[in-house]
């Protein structure tokens, strides 16, 4: 099914950010804590999670709360149209794997 040009501008102008499209690289090598994000983007707290609340609003990440934690995860099984984008989007592994995030796991 084809999205309305509405929503495709919305999702498009929530990717035209390089944040998000780097937390989109991120989420797509695995499910992750805010803590975990701010780590690896050496950013702080606050601004990685209005960067999430986007997303979430945006309909492409899922939220889940696991105890004090809350995990994120890609949302994009209505939304094939962006797999090509994601495709691009470089890997992240060896940033995570330099980091010993140890802080909800």
């Amino acid at each position: 099914m084809s999205q309305p040009i509405e929503a495709l501008a919305e999702t498009l102008k929530l990717l035209s950010d390089k944040t998000r499209l780097t937390i989109l690289a991120l989420l797509k090598e695995k499910e992750m804590c805010v803590c975990d994000i701010v780590t690896v983007l050496e950013m702080t707290q606050p601004n990685v999670s209005q960067h999430l609340r986007k997303l979430k609003i945006g309909g492409l990440v899922n939220e889940t709360r696991r105890a004090q934690w809350i995990y994120y995860s890609l949302n994009l099984e209505d939304k094939t149209y962006l797999n090509g984008i994601l495709e691009q989007l470089p890997s992240m592994k060896e940033q995570l794997n330099k980091l010993n995030l140890e802080c909800c796991n």
